[in-house]
């Protein structure tokens, strides 16, 4: 699985699966494009693949620990439908 944020995929350190979403370690440009996502409305947060896919996401949890922070992402809604 991987993140799509905005317009851009993202491959995140680790990505767990976890009920009703999943947790996804971050660093650098990926944490920063999740937060500005996340809290300024620059683009969408969506997983891709898994049983998850394209499935709109919300951050509902961010732990840091020395250089790596653990987001906890839960699905947000229904995947878009493909026209």
């Amino acid at each position: 699985m991987q993140l799509i944020i905005g317009d851009r995929r993202v491959e995140p350190g680790s990505i767990t699966r976890i009920a009703g979403g999943v947790e996804a370690v971050l660093k650098g440009e990926a944490l920063l494009r999740l937060l500005d996502a996340a809290f300024h409305g620059m683009g969408t947060i969506e997983v891709l693949g898994g049983d998850l896919d394209r499935r709109p996401m919300d951050v509902t949890s961010i732990r840091m620990k020395g250089a790596e922070t653990c987001v906890t992402l839960i699905a947000a809604g229904p995947a878009p439908r493909l026209v």
